[in-house]
């Protein structure tokens, strides 16, 4: 998905993306890649300039179009994907650092100049210093290399003092200071500043920028052309596997490649959302330097390194002839390398996110805390209410909730139990209204009820149910009277869900079931649950199962525990003898169970995707705050960064995929690619917590209660995370066929 969300974004987007196809076509790019390695401006560039897109972020009052950092991202992702060549980039990353400086002559000159289209390059100054000199500065030093600097009219430097402090200038380079470097990204040049003893007056000096904005102005623009390189990938993958044939079928038909090419996608959709999350934390309202701190970290720890990794692998899925020259993927790749590289440090952002989740989270709120105040006002005296009233009813155990008692009653009357769903059970509230309701829960310190598997369960009844079960089942399970479980997987059946062995024979007033499920959550504390049986067993596999409500304490029932590695028993086998089914407990009709079941799993895929538990960023605090690690506290901070980042790259898909469907966008790829980052978020981050345990891992506290906190049995607790709601196997193979449309 690209990085437009709202119908103005998406205009802009298809108008530049038409735009650079007839402008700037690749084979062009590739007549004058010499001429661009030499610093030369690109054909098209006065055809940008006449366009506008140079200046698209600059102030009106300054010459430019007085857009945000966001709309600039959208521009710079089209062009990305287009492999647009020559200084746009390294020209909006320094005339977006001089607008973020305070007002000066200095600021002014630059900004109207770079309006007019002059070309430009931003050195951090890396290796540059600065001393007192006659009112002014003399700079001396190397840089290392900078992106567009050979060719640039400005370059926009920043040197340290000897007492650390940064000096900026706005520089036209002399003779001899720009030393020409070989560029991995052949369309673009790189060099080094060389100066020796450069006077710079006082009136060629900028206002010191916040360095928080400088960070995140670079992340965001270097990975939003990172965006638009990995969507370039995964097109390009898709559209050759499934027209290059082998074996007489196409090549996009074998699993193996489905799922490389499935994970191209993960990887640019995460990319993608990571870029969007740094271009939006430029548009805060309130300028907040750690939220902007946080944003910058996760793209040189997360967007900017899998650029390169998308492109290594995409590389691989072209086979022999995208190792070519002619081809065009090395030019992407070389990009790729190109744009991480430029942000500097993997392992140092790692520690820097690190440092900066220790005092801070990203707020991925999306309404303002005054947004609804008529239902706020409505909120805040049925929640106040429910804080005088008792927990009275049965506390939790397991993994099931506390069980009713009169403040679940409160709510559930007020319809706060399920906000979403319609009247008469919920406010029908879309993601605004459910928001601001549990901002309002949050901030009372009042947790809201889960009804855990009937969040599955009661949209499909919703959905599919008679008014009579609807009227039985939903409002009970709402007042945390009735619990349920889902008796779906079996012993012989594992991934294949459709190849269950339970039969459900007809009789009179209703149906005996018989077979065996296994992996059970919750089933020793369920009242009832939704169970798949054959009804069938001559129709095809998916055609002949249905879907029954099944009462747990019915004679031929039999719960038992399966206890797991971690030594909790969070899962149970159930055993079916003969258990009796009325009619009225049939939902729908018979046949239609694999339809039903569809519904179920996608509310439970669409829940979990929205959760993150096992080796969490919570747990690598509690370790650092113990002490209980070997390596040094540096090595964890670097850890608990990386979790941060694969936590926030969920949360950054999340919000997007909230945002999108305000907007009425379908996205498509949302759950299952949602879902398969966590899963890949859970497994790396209780691993990594693992490596800087060392020796204290040979320690593992036994679980007492509904979770534990230890490490090693939070990781040996990963199967439930990874296998639960459905497998990464089965969710790229989901991406492969229906999002990518890769051929069976």
């Amino acid at each position: 998905m690209a990085l437009a969300l709202t119908d103005d974004q998406r205009d802009l987007a298809d108008s530049v993306a038409a735009w650079a196809r007839r402008v700037a076509p690749i084979e062009a790019t590739r007549a004058q890649l010499d001429d661009l390695a030499a610093g030369k401006r690109p054909e098209a560039w006065d055809a940008l300039v006449q366009q506008g897109l140079h200046a698209i972020h600059l102030p009106e009052e300054d010459g430019g179009a007085g857009a945000g950092l966001v709309e600039l991202a959208v521009v710079t992702e089209q062009l990305g994907r287009a492999l647009h060549p020559g200084p746009f980039l390294s020209t909006v990353l320094a005339s977006a650092v001089v607008a973020a400086a305070p007002a000066s002559p200095v600021r002014s000159a630059a900004l109207a100049r770079f309006a007019d289209g002059a070309t430009g390059a931003l050195s951090d100054g890396a290796g540059l210093t600065a001393t007192p000199y006659d009112g002014g500065w003399l700079l001396d030093g190397e840089s290392r290399p900078v992106l567009g600097l050979p060719g640039a009219e400005l370059v926009v430097v920043r040197a340290t003092t000897a007492a650390g402090e940064p000096v900026w200038c706005v520089l036209t380079p002399a003779a001899g200071e720009v030393v020409c470097e070989p560029a991995a990204d052949l369309s673009r040049p790189v060099g080094r500043l060389v100066i020796d003893g450069r006077a710079v007056p006082a009136t060629e000096v900028l206002t010191a920028p916040a360095v928080e904005r400088v960070e995140l102005v670079a992340a965001a623009l270097l990975a939003a052309d990172a965006a638009g390189v990995a969507r370039w990938f995964v097109d390009a993958v898709v559209d050759h596997v499934s027209t290059r044939e082998q074996f007489g079928v196409p090549v996009g038909s074998f699993q193996a490649v489905q799922h490389k090419a499935a994970l191209l996608l993960v990887r640019a959709e995460t990319i993608g959302a990571v870029a969007w999350d740094a271009a939006r934390a430029g548009g805060d309202e309130h300028d907040d330097p750690q939220q902007q701190r946080l944003a910058a970290a996760q793209v040189g720890l997360t967007a900017l390194p899998a650029v390169v990794d998308l492109a290594a692998e995409a590389v691989l899925l072209f086979g022999g002839i995208g190792f070519t020259w002619e081809h065009d993927a090395h030019l992407y790749w070389r990009r790729a390398i190109s744009l991480s590289a430029a942000f500097g440090e993997e392992a140092t952002w790692a520690a820097r996110l690190g440092s900066a989740a220790l005092d801070a989270e990203r707020d991925f709120g999306f309404v303002a805390d005054d947004a609804l105040p008529d239902l706020r006002a409505e909120l805040a005296t049925v929640l106040d209410a429910a804080l005088e009233l008792p927990e009275d009813g049965v506390p939790a155990t397991g993994w099931a909730p506390s069980r009713g008692g009169r403040r679940q009653e409160h709510l559930a009357d007020a319809r706060l139990v399920a906000p979403h769903y319609p009247e008469p059970w919920g406010r029908a509230a879309g993601p605004q209204e459910q928001a601001v309701i549990a901002q309002e829960f949050a901030r009372r310190a009042l947790a809201q009820p889960s009804t855990v598997i009937g969040e599955w369960v009661l949209p499909t009844l919703l959905l599919h149910g008679t008014p009579g079960q609807q009227q039985r089942f939903v409002d009970p399970t709402l007042r945390g009277e009735i619990f349920w479980c889902q008796l779906f997987s079996e012993p012989g059946a594992g991934s294949d869900l459709a190849g269950l062995s339970t039969r459900a024979r007809k009789v009179d007033g209703g149906w005996v079931l018989t077979g065996q499920k296994v992996w059970n959550s919750m089933a020793a504390e369920a009242d009832w649950g939704v169970c798949l049986a054959r009804t069938d067993p001559d129709a095809a596999k998916h055609a002949g199962i249905s879907y029954f409500l099944v009462d747990m304490r019915s004679a031929g029932v039999d719960v038992r525990p399966l206890r797991q590695a971690t030594g909790l028993s969070e899962f149970n086998e159930v055993f079916l003898d003969d258990v009796f089914v009325p009619d009225e407990c049939l939902v729908a009709e018979p046949g239609a169970g694999w339809r039903l079941a569809v519904t179920t799993l996608a509310n439970e895929r669409l829940s979990m995707g929205a959760r993150l538990s096992h080796g969490s960023s919570d747990l690598v605090r509690s370790v650092l705050a113990s002490g209980a690690h070997e390596a040094g506290r540096d090595a964890v901070v670097e850890v608990l960064g990386r979790c941060v980042g694969r936590e926030m790259a969920l949360a950054a898909l999340n919000l997007r995929s909230v945002l999108a469907r305000i907007d009425g966008l379908d996205l498509g790829a949302e759950i299952s690619v949602q879902k398969v980052c966590n899963a890949l978020a859970q497994r790396d981050n209780s691993r990594d917590l693992l490596r800087v345990l060392g020796r204290d891992a040979l320690v593992a506290v036994p679980p007492t209660g509904k979770h534990t906190t230890d490490p090693v049995i939070d990781h040996l607790g990963l199967p439930a995370v990874l296998v639960g709601g459905g497998t990464i196997e089965i969710q790229l193979n989901v991406i492969a066929r229906r999002v990518l449309r890769l051929p069976r």
